[in-house]
């Protein structure tokens, strides 16, 4: 049997980063990618999601040592706009200290994902794609060692373990299940934990593509952090979307009549699709949908795209068993800000490195320091929202344009807003205290036990 270092289950984001950052370190590191399909991709890769893009300080949290290639980048962006019912944002900074010199960038999301596998590979990282993982093996007598499958039969040993496969967890969730009790895995089934998104590549007329901002619609289709969008991506090509949660029940909304994108006639919550076509009806009056042909060489397939994304609080890992879990797999991205390359590729490069080191029993310590003030503002932020409704969204918008800063909200930005303001600040401050310390993490590493056996 062959036997590696370090073990990589994923090869999105957080896997490459993950095999970079051993290889760096000499260690023998796979990446095992079971490989998709993609319309803009002449072979098989990554299952990843092709999220809003990067914004500016996202790219010094990555902590890449080299820059973005050009190549890889579609628009500079100057804006994201929040469009409520009848109120609208715009903000040109976010407000986060960043080296980066725009408000950021939209992707090519094949052309990303190949650039962090070639980095991978070139600093030494095995990556296999084309063959599932079917199941992974933990002894824990003496130093832990893992044995994994592949649905071809073939294994391989390992030393460490990362599992990256995204937030459907379909080799993470039969790894921890051996470690934690039902109540525990019940929080990280895919349905409860994850939103559904869906986009479509769509050319837009060439008077309507804004290529320097980023657009998003809150408080027009009902669901915790449940919102629709226009990213642009090569003129006049942009991606029109949405999330929401999965398997809502329709007769549970209440006031439905205050959504812009329901219908009297819906019986149910209404397919991406359908949401997506009132969203181009809604937004670009005087347009018909002819106006906005589906571009079918993009995407995954037939230019759209499906996908889930991290809805509820991160996990700490395992670690005395030499396991580590980054990215989308451990809930560090986020339905809240629509994706999150930033923390998964970070998370990716702790854990390599560290196993690369032989000292991943300090993953769960170096990833909240290196993520924790992202992860808990994106946490406290999620929980202030759930259950907002469309005029709470047009109040909210009316707040952030004097709240924003580094932290959040301020003293004097409050007071300033006024009795609302106030009061947002307050909970704001209260939630954030709940999350003192590491306590926006739903699991933590004293809920698995971990034993020789």
């Amino acid at each position: 049997m062959e036997h590696v270092d370090v073990a990589i289950v994923g090869g999105g984001p957080a896997g490459s980063a993950a095999g970079y950052a051993a290889a760096s370190e000499g260690a023998d590191a796979v990446i095992l990618e079971k490989g998709v399909p993609r319309a803009d991709r002449a072979e098989l890769g990554p299952d990843s999601t092709d999220a809003a893009g990067i914004l500016d300080y996202w790219v010094d949290l990555m902590d890449l040592d080299e820059p973005i290639p050009e190549h890889v980048k579609h628009q500079e962006l100057s804006a994201a706009e929040f469009i409520g019912p009848t109120e609208t944002l715009e903000l040109t900074e976010t407000g986060v200290s960043s080296t980066y010199p725009n408000f950021g960038f939209t992707v090519h999301r094949a052309r990303f994902d190949d650039w962090l596998r070639e980095r991978a590979e070139g600093a030494g990282a095995s990556y296999r794609v084309g063959t599932a993982v079917a199941d992974v093996e933990t002894d824990l007598t003496g130093e832990p060692s893992h044995t994994v499958t592949l649905r071809d039969g073939t294994a391989l040993s390992a030393d460490y373990l990362v599992l990256a496969d995204g937030p459907q967890r379909t080799v993470t969730g039969r790894v921890l299940e051996r470690w934690l009790d039902d109540g525990h895995m019940e929080k990280l089934s895919s349905r409860r934990a994850n939103h559904i998104a869906y986009q479509e590549y769509r050319e837009l007329p060439g008077e309507l593509f804004e290529a320097d901002r980023i657009k998003f619609w809150w408080g027009y289709m009902p669901g915790h952090t449940a919102y629709p969008w226009v990213f642009p991506n090569d003129d006049p090509v942009a991606r029109v979307g949405l999330t929401m949660p999965i398997g809502m029940d329709l007769a549970e909304v209440h006031d439905r009549d205050a959504y812009r994108l329901l219908r009297p006639e819906d019986e149910q919550i209404p397919q991406g699709a359908t949401y997506i076509q009132r969203l181009l009806e809604l937004a670009y009056p005087g347009y018909d949908l002819e106006d906005f042909p589906l571009v079918e060489d993009r995407g995954k397939r037939g230019g759209t795209e499906t996908y889930p994304i991290s809805s509820t609080r991160p996990i700490e890992s395992p670690t005395e068993a030499n396991v580590a879990v980054v990215g989308g797999a451990m809930g560090a991205t986020s339905a809240f800000h629509e994706g999150g390359d930033h923390v998964a590729i970070r998370t990716g490069h702790v854990a390599g490195r560290l196993a690369g080191l032989g000292a991943m029993r300090a993953y769960n310590q170096e990833w909240h320091r290196a993520i924790g003030q992202e992860v808990r503002r994106n946490c406290v932020f999620a929980d202030m929202v759930r259950g907002y409704e469309p005029n709470d969204w047009d109040a909210l918008f009316g707040l952030i344009d004097r709240a924003m800063d580094d932290d959040g909200f301020t003293p004097h930005e409050a007071v300033y807003a006024g009795v609302r303001g106030a009061k947002l600040y307050a909970e704001y401050r209260w939630r954030r205290f709940g999350y003192r310390g590491d306590r926006y993490a739903q699991i933590t590493e004293e809920d698995y036990a971990v034993r020789s056996t």
